[in-house]
């Protein structure tokens, strides 16, 4: 008896690949084991860079919160340890965008913790 071959499964899987590797430049786009291997290593990329994104932004607020309580004669970290002591439970993402966008409501924050 031959041996059957799922066509319709392999080039189903194929198909899926070379979809993933659409917008690659040469023969990653076009060539199968080429493709994979492209798309293996972008999709390693996008994992390890989902958190890396959220280090990235943690780092952006943290810079900006610094930025804008400098201003006020205070550190960040002096800042951070009194808005914790006085129990004002406002995230970094939100103070960076008071200092940011809302430099006034930023002030009122600051002159509460001091």
């Amino acid at each position: 008896m031959p041996r059957s071959v799922n066509a319709v499964a392999s080039r189903a899987r194929r198909k899926r690949i070379l979809k993933q590797a659409k917008g690659y430049w040469g023969r990653r786009k076009n060539v199968y084991t080429v493709a994979k291997n492209a798309v293996e290593k972008g999709l390693q990329y996008a994992y390890r860079d989902r958190r890396n994104k959220k280090r990235a932004f943690r780092r952006l607020w943290i810079a900006r919160i610094n930025a804008g309580v400098r201003q006020h004669g205070l550190s960040y970290s002096k800042f951070m340890h009194l808005c914790n002591e006085k129990g004002i439970e406002l995230n970094r993402k939100v103070l960076a965008d008071l200092a940011m966008n809302h430099p006034d409501a930023f002030k009122a924050i600051v002159d509460k913790v001091q």
